[in-house]
């Protein structure tokens, strides 16, 4: 599976996420490696960087500024499902690396 170019929004978060419907996120890929800029929402600025295995689930590890102006950061395990329209849903399991330290789940799709 290969993101290259390819533009994610959430569907669904945890309430102790900063992502919402607003925030858009746009995937680069060279071999399997991942990164993504993104932005909307409660954040101003995000990156995000990662490894792509050979089923397309993702390793990632993310940084943030918030409407707060607080700094962010992150891991996430990502896994996909091909939808029937072709596009990539993505299943998400995160963990906050600073703050509180809190768990959520997520859920971003192609657009």
């Amino acid at each position: 599976m290969n993101y290259h170019d390819k533009i994610f929004k959430p569907i669904s978060n945890s309430a102790n996420g900063e992502t919402s419907e607003q925030t858009v996120f746009h995937y680069k890929q060279t071999g399997n490696i991942l990164t993504a800029e993104y932005a909307g929402g409660q954040i101003q600025k995000g990156h995000l960087i990662g490894l792509v295995d050979e089923l397309g689930n993702i390793d990632m590890r993310y940084h943030q500024v918030n409407d707060k102006g607080e700094l962010m950061t992150g891991i996430c395990q990502s896994t996909p499902k091909l939808l029937p329209n072709g596009k990539i849903r993505l299943h998400e399991q995160w963990e906050w690396t600073s703050g509180d330290k809190s768990k959520g789940k997520s859920i971003i799709e192609e657009q």
